[in-house]
């Protein structure tokens, strides 16, 4: 799909679920009763991560975790960051979702629109948490409390989300969804097409109207094929004629987990520059042509 399109679904997406997710191995055995952060009364402390499930589809996780000996329940979460415009909100369903003494959960919240802001002096990845918890009213609002984001998430999001809009405005990207195999089944070819708009977008003030892909990345599933290579230092300019490349791939893992637990195996990593950003946009293969690819691997590797 165009990475124009990607953008948007992944700034607009809505999810439905709504249920916490137990971590397993968080600690069990009921804790001394303990507060939240220091300075507060709030039972919980909150943490920002990201499961590798919801890589292409913009949602993060809040982890809250329990620091008391007694259960609590949580109706509403949402976090804030200066790296995303509004809110991240936690779908909750009714009754919220209870956390037992000591026990650590997992809210899924996708991502709003990434504020891009110039890439060397953009916002800071601080964020915070509120929650509405069940003893929140009148006299006890929802509470406040600072999240950690130890892997960087927040600003991660924000990096790759800015830099595929900064391509979007100059140029769709996709993969035809169509898989041609060799006739022994070592080899196949994606095609990739590169997709110039008329004029560069206006989401980035100032843009030049140019992008370059560096390079297209392996992934866990895929490597490229020497006898049909990827393309590299391609330049690209609104206005200009759509582009086509024969990307040659084969298998680049044959284990019986490859396919098996695959979770970004067919997202395929282009190193690109673009409205002065660099870094690398993850182009989605899709439904079909990532069944395609699977079968691919599939059959590639049991001929092997």
């Amino acid at each position: 799909m165009f990475i124009a399109a990607a953008a948007a679904a992944a700034i607009a997406a809505t999810v439905s679920c709504s249920a916490g997710t137990s971590v397993p191995g968080e600690p069990s055995a009921t804790p001394p009763a303990a507060a939240g952060p220091a300075g507060t009364d709030v039972p919980v402390t909150a943490e920002i991560n990201q499961l590798r499930d919801n890589y292409s589809r913009r949602i993060i996780s809040i982890r809250l975790t329990n620091t008391t000996a007694r259960p609590v329940t949580v109706l509403g979460a949402r976090a804030s960051s200066p790296l995303f415009s509004g809110t991240l909100d936690w779908p909750a369903s009714p009754g919220g979702i209870e956390l037992p003494p000591g026990q650590t959960k997992i809210l899924p919240a996708p991502l709003s629109a990434p504020d891009c802001g110039p890439p060397a002096t953009g916002p800071n990845g601080d964020a915070t948490v509120t929650l509405q918890l069940a003893e929140t009213n009148a006299t006890r609002p929802a509470a406040t409390v600072p999240a950690t984001d130890p892997h960087g998430v927040l600003s991660r999001n924000n990096a790759e989300m800015c830099l595929a809009l900064a391509v979007s405005a100059v140029a769709g990207i996709r993969l035809d969804p169509e898989l041609e195999v060799s006739a022994d089944g070592q080899r196949a070819v994606l095609g990739l097409a590169i997709t110039p708009r008329s004029t560069p977008g206006s989401a980035h003030p100032g843009l030049s109207g140019t992008l370059t892909l560096h390079r297209v990345g392996g992934t866990t599933l895929i490597g490229e094929d020497p006898a049909v290579p990827w393309p590299r230092s391609v330049a690209i300019r609104a206005g200009g004629s759509t582009q086509h490349f024969r990307l040659g791939i084969r298998p680049a893992r044959c284990d019986p987990h490859a396919i098996a637990e695959d979770k970004v195996g067919t997202l395929l990593p282009l190193r690109v520059s673009a409205g002065g950003r660099d870094g690398v946009v993850k182009l989605d293969a899709g439904a079909m042509l990532r069944a395609r690819i699977h079968d691919f691997v599939s059959t590639a590797c049991g001929r092997q």
